[in-house]
């Protein structure tokens, strides 16, 4: 009975990781579980004597330091204000039918013009949910009109919509930052070539497929669109200068060493209003629906980055770092290598029954220090630079959460948008390929790490 008690005592720190990876299939509130649970083995903690009632009290200021003092957070209801102000401003109907014209005689060209309004678009909002609802509401009965599958072209409409994840200004890279105490603005110019080789892969894959399968993927007519040069150059001024204006607001201040990133956002968030005033989309009421969206998704990443710091401060002093060295030497995963592949494959599983948030606050804590500590020259120019191209790999990777099932969320905001004849095993049949895509994303981003450190470098973000 000694020994058990002294073997809980040594190991409450696993346990409390196996507590939480099961509640949080229950279903509650991710911010609930995640304090709830660190309280729970605090309080275990201090009958083992394994943890000491003071050390709570060095909680309140460790989430005043890293959270309501940091002003990177500031961005996050920034970035959503101007993602909902966007939604309603009309802009993304204007580009898909200017994208659709420019495309017309290419393979699979409706299905290449959704994976370009996501890119785009995805520079503008940073909101997968929205994202996901627009493309689905604006693109999906035109690509089933003009006789697209069921299945590219919810593959293809979710696969872009999670694009605004990954490509700068990404909520999540400015939750990695605040994390892993790392510049969001490195994170931002480390992230577009990635996101533009994502979907420069899925613009590879669709063609090809049409290429192949030309009934799954009809050319548009030679006469839909303008006729005239005129009326096409008054279609592409209308359509790419608004959001080509924005994104060079946004994170061309950025890049240009300008604005830091929430300064951006708030640029942003005015371009956004600018853009709606134009279209003739603003009044007081939308300006008060895109406000109160802002202000909970605020409320909700606040509350959530604060269960975080409590979990992760007693998972650490229960010497759960320690203990997570251990079990991988165990396992006989101790070089560099193939504990970077293990985390990989660790977040791709996750993401069949987490959100990436969920991901993040659980992972990086834990194995970001132990990998930060290897050395991973002369793969890496400088091994001061792995952070950062550890943290895009798992942005990359986390793409998939949002379209792998049972709790993929991309996938049921399309649900919750297609028609009744659009089940969801065409869903799920249709994202299997980006999936696929989305793995050989990361897997080049491995091989080749220039695709993530080269643009910070240029930028003098990594001097």
């Amino acid at each position: 009975m000694e020994d058990l008690y002294f073997w809980v005592g040594d190991h409450l720190s696993v346990l409390m990781f196996a507590v939480l990876t099961v509640i949080m299939f229950v279903g509650y509130p991710v911010a609930f579980v995640l304090g709830g649970v660190a309280l729970g083995f605090g309080a275990l903690g201090i009958v083992f004597d394994v943890f000491r009632p003071a050390q709570f009290f060095a909680l309140i200021p460790r989430i005043w330091g890293q959270a309501v003092q940091n002003p990177a957070l500031i961005a996050i209801p920034m970035f959503v204000f101007m993602g909902t102000m966007l939604e309603r401003s009309g802009v993304a109907d204007d580009l898909l039918r200017a994208l659709q014209v420019i495309t017309r005689r290419i393979p699979g060209g409706l299905a290449m013009s959704v994976t370009i309004m996501g890119t785009i678009m995805a520079a503008t909002t940073g909101i997968v949910g929205a994202s996901v609802i627009m493309l689905t509401l604006i693109a999906l009965p035109t690509m089933l009109e003009r006789g697209y599958s069921k299945e590219l072209s919810t593959g293809t409409i979710a696969s872009a919509g999670t694009l605004g994840i990954l490509i700068p200004p990404s909520i999540m890279l400015v939750i990695m930052g605040d994390l892993m105490s790392v510049s969001v603005g490195t994170l931002f110019t480390s992230a577009i070539l990635p996101g533009l080789v994502l979907s420069a892969i899925y613009l590879l894959y669709i063609g090809v497929f049409a290429f192949f399968r030309p009934d799954a993927a009809p050319p548009l007519a030679d006469d839909s669109g303008p006729q005239s040069a005129a009326e096409l150059t008054r279609m592409l001024l209308r359509s790419f200068l608004p959001p080509s204006f924005l994104i060079f607001v946004v994170l061309g201040s950025i890049f240009g060493g300008f604005a830091t990133p929430t300064e951006a956002g708030g640029a942003g968030c005015l371009g956004a209003i600018l853009l709606a005033i134009g279209n003739r989309r603003f009044n007081l009421k939308v300006a008060r629906e895109v406000v109160e969206s802002a202000a909970l998704t605020n409320a909700l990443v606040f509350f959530i980055i604060f269960g975080a710091t409590l979990f992760s401060y007693v998972f650490r002093a229960l010497g759960g770092d320690d203990l997570v060295a251990e079990i991988l030497k165990a396992l006989g995963i101790d070089t560099g290598w193939e504990i970077l592949i293990f985390v990989m494959v660790l977040v791709f599983i996750m993401g069949f029954f987490f959100d990436w948030l969920e991901i993040c606050l659980i992972v990086l804590p834990i194995f970001a220090p132990i990998l930060k500590a290897i050395d991973f020259t002369p793969h890496l120019a400088a091994n001061k630079d792995f952070l950062v191209w550890f943290l895009i790999l798992i942005a990359v990777n986390l793409q998939s959460a949002f379209l792998t099932p049972p709790f993929g969320f991309a996938l049921f905001y399309m649900k919750g948008t297609v028609p009744p004849s659009i089940t969801m095993q065409h869903i799920y049949r249709g994202i299997i390929p980006f999936v696929v895509l989305q793995m050989v994303a990361v897997v080049v981003c491995i091989v080749w790490p220039e695709i993530v450190l080269w643009m910070p470098r240029r930028f003098g973000f990594l001097d």
